[in-house]
Formats: structure tokens, sequence, C-alpha cells
């Protein structure tokens, strides 16, 4: 192998160049990942970015590895930030218990006037769930679940767009506004044969452009309520119209633990047809996680997750 300082002029040129915009780019994504902490429009937009910022990062480092070594050791730097950053969102490992123990609940936005909420009812009650949490509900939409899980889900409770339904009765069943004149999220106490377990559930206001800020105040809010919830065992599903590594989520994260999908996959929910980003969450405080995935379900933009804890 010839020697750097051993090869032609025009190889030099070419290999420096070669450097030069290799340590362009992976400055721009060192740059893209600072602003990932930046809480608002900017933070959110990283973390929609932020799983697919890593495959940019290792076509870098293998094209360094052909053209400009040099480089690789700058690379570094950002592939390590990336890590750091992407922590929060990687898989998890499968849990195990007593399935007596265990309690399945699954959450899909069903996308108002999509005529979707009766097929999505139907498959996620295949799926044996538990509990089935639907948001974005239209009056027609609510109508239709309700009548296809009225035998197998006897208790309910609807807030707005937002609905719960249950094999388990229901207890202390109430709206939240969550700092907004609507109301958008429930809270309930599902006596499950294993103890009672307070369940949330949201349908976060949506992002565009300039207009964040009625979503961020409801995932604050949704914070603030598990905060102050005195229940021993606590979930809160639905769309938060957030990515897993939005800054806007860091309060609800110091409440409560962020359900790792455990079927290997970063579990991407929307868009359905070819899921880019995981934007319904779901977080447990007092429960072990046992398994948690996604599922299409009926003919929303949406994956439902499907979660089991004990």
């Amino acid at each position: 192998m010839i020697d750097v300082e051993h090869r032609p002029p025009l190889a030099r040129r070419t290999t420096t160049r070669h450097a030069r915009r290799l340590a362009i780019a992976g400055i721009a994504v060192l740059i893209l990942l600072v602003c990932g902490w930046v809480p608002g429009v900017i933070g959110t937009a990283v973390a929609a970015v932020l799983p697919w910022l890593g495959l940019v990062l290792l076509a870098l480092v293998v094209i360094a590895l052909f053209l400009a070594r040099r480089v690789i050791v700058l690379l570094l730097v950002p592939t390590l930030l990336w890590f750091l950053a992407m922590a929060a969102a990687f898989p998890g490992l499968p849990g195990s218990g007593s399935a007596q123990s265990e309690l399945t609940i699954a959450s899909q936005n069903v996308r108002a006037h999509s005529g979707s909420a009766a097929a999505s009812a139907a498959e996620l009650a295949q799926s044996e769930a538990d509990v089935i949490a639907l948001t974005e509900l239209d009056g027609d939409s609510l109508s239709a679940a309700s009548e296809v899980l009225a035998d197998a889900y006897p208790h309910s409770y609807t807030v707005g767009t937002v609905a719960l339904w249950s094999r388990y009765p229901l207890a202390s069943a109430e709206p939240l506004t969550l700092g907004l004149s609507w109301k958008r999220a429930l809270r309930v106490e599902v006596q499950s044969p294993a103890g009672p377990v307070a369940v949330y559930v949201l349908h976060a206001a949506s992002v565009r452009p300039g207009q964040q800020q009625d979503r961020d105040t409801m995932l604050h809010g949704i914070a603030e309520q598990v905060a102050s919830d005195a229940a021993t065992a606590l979930v809160v599903v639905g769309d938060f119209n957030a990515p897993s590594t939005d800054p806007s989520l860091a309060a609800l994260r110091a409440e409560a633990d962020w359900a790792r999908p455990t079927d290997g996959t970063l579990g991407f929910t929307w868009p359905a047809a070819f899921p880019l980003v995981r934007i319904d969450q779901v977080f447990v405080r007092g429960l072990d996680v046992v398994a948690s995935s996604t599922q299409r379900a009926g003919n929303s933009d949406h994956l439902a997750t499907m979660t089991r804890v004990r």
C-alpha cells in the first residue's frame, strides 16, 4: 500500500477533498444532534429523524474507511453522541411473569372520519387485550367501536375524542383538560384481578409549523398529573404526537418508565403504510413490562401499541 505522503499530488488532493467533505458532513450531523436537546419545534424535528441519523453516520464511516480513514476519529464524536441520544429509545428485553397477574393494554389512534374504528376495535379485541384505548374518535366511529366491543368489554368511559373499554370494572373515571380548554384525555382505575391499575389515555394536540405550544402544554400537564397520582400501578397510553426522544417528554420520563419495545424494533407507529417514527407512546410506573409491540389494525394511519404488564 502506498502511504498517503508518498501518493501522487493528485491522489493526495483527492483524498484531502474527500476528507474535508466527510468532516463537514460529520460536523453537520453533530450540530443536528446537539439541537435535539433544544425544547420546542427544533427538538421535536430532530427527535423525528434521530433514528435515521444513525444510518447517515454509518454511511459516513463506511465511506471514510475507503476514501479518508483519518476522518473516522472525527466521526466517532457524533456517533457516540447519537448512541447517547438514542439510548432512551432502544428496544428492551421481554419480561416474564404469571399470566394470572398480567394486564394487556391495546391503544390506537383510529383516524377520525376514516371509517376504521370498527375494524380496529374488532382486530384489537381478537388480540385478547384486557383494555382497549382508542383516540381521535368522531361520533360515528365511537358508536361503531362501542357496538363491536360492548359484549366482550362491558365497562367503558369516553371523553371527547378518546375512549377506553375494559373487561374489568372501572372506578374513579375522570376527564382531563391538561391545561387546555378542551378534553382529550382521561384517567380511570381498571379493577384488574391483580389489583387496581390507573390508566391514562391521551390524544395530544398536533404539531404544525408555529403551532406546538398546545401539545407541549398537554404533555407537561400529563406529567404533572402522573407526578401527583398516588396510584401504585399506573399506565399512560395514547397518541402523544411526540417522537420517543422528544425533549417535551422529559418531564413524563422523570415520573414514569417508557415502555421499550420488546420485539427487537424501535416500535415505529406512524405512518402505518411505512412507519418512520414512534409517536404513540406507553409509560408505566409500579409495573413490569412483559411485552411491548405494535400491530396493524383497521385502516388507520397509526399502528396500534400492544403492552402486557404485570
